[in-house]
């Protein structure tokens, strides 16, 4: 006997109530991600809607007395299963892209930061290749059946693997770029303000004139220390004290 999903419900009766609540909640995230779409066009806002209308389509076909998991209805299934797969992982792609871009920005990376700046189509490909290679790695390797609403794996093994462990992959890797972003803007916000009381605490040139160290015209200088240095500067100039005398 054939091991059926946790997910997929077994009384056509819960298989109904289902499809209803999946067809609501879908039409909802549809509407959203289409206002998303008016508003930025392009990139995220796309695959969410995408990703709603595919899950529309499967719950309305349901709904109607369709079954997806028809055997006539296998092509349609895995094409269904595939849009699933590619749209459920590309979120966390996006989020990454926006991590690591913030990330080589800030931390003054300048060739990168600019290869970034450039290169937006390349990296606008970046989520939906690796999205669209593994949902049909998945497609041409396991396949996919009906799991409770859509088509999708059917083996709660394989969604392991696949979804949930990159999933918790890509968000550690979120939270240690942005801890690590945090605790750099913190140091250099420290820097900053250490300098800028040092600055404050210096005379006024007039006074250095007033010394006979020259008659010239003073000059003030701006520093092009990048953001990144300016973090790992000695923050104990803060102890030098004014001539006064």
């Amino acid at each position: 006997m054939e091991h059926a999903a946790l997910s997929a419900p077994i009384q056509m009766e819960s298989e109904e109530v289902l499809s209803q609540i999946i067809l609501v909640v879908s039409v909802v995230s549809m509407v959203g991600s289409g206002w998303i779409i008016i508003s930025f066009l392009v990139s995220l806002g796309i695959s969410e809607f995408l990703a709603a209308s595919n899950v529309v389509i499967s719950a309305g076909l349901n709904t109607s007395g369709i079954e997806i998991w028809n055997p006539s209805l296998k092509t349609f299934c895995g094409f269904n299963g595939l849009m699933a797969q590619t749209f459920l992982v590309q979120t966390d792609y996006w989020i990454l892209s926006i991590a690591i871009c913030t990330y080589l920005i800030l931390m003054d990376y300048i060739h990168a930061a600019s290869w970034v700046q450039n290169h937006k189509a390349a990296l606008w490909c970046i989520p939906w290749g690796l999205s669209i290679l593994w949902a049909v790695l998945g497609l041409v390797v396991v396949g996919y059946g009906y799991a409770g609403g859509w088509c999708w794996f059917t083996s709660d093994r394989v969604r392991l693997f696949v979804n949930f462990i990159p999933r918790w992959t890509i968000i550690l890797v979120i939270l240690c770029i942005y801890t690590r972003l945090c605790v750099f803007l913190y140091r250099s916000h420290k820097a900053l303000s250490s300098d800028q009381e040092v600055t404050l605490q210096m005379p006024h040139p007039h006074q250095w004139q007033l010394l006979d160290i020259g008659d010239g015209p003073s000059h003030t200088s701006h520093s092009s220390i990048p953001l990144k240095k300016v973090s790992h500067l000695s923050i104990g100039v803060s102890g030098i004290k004014p001539m006064t005398e």
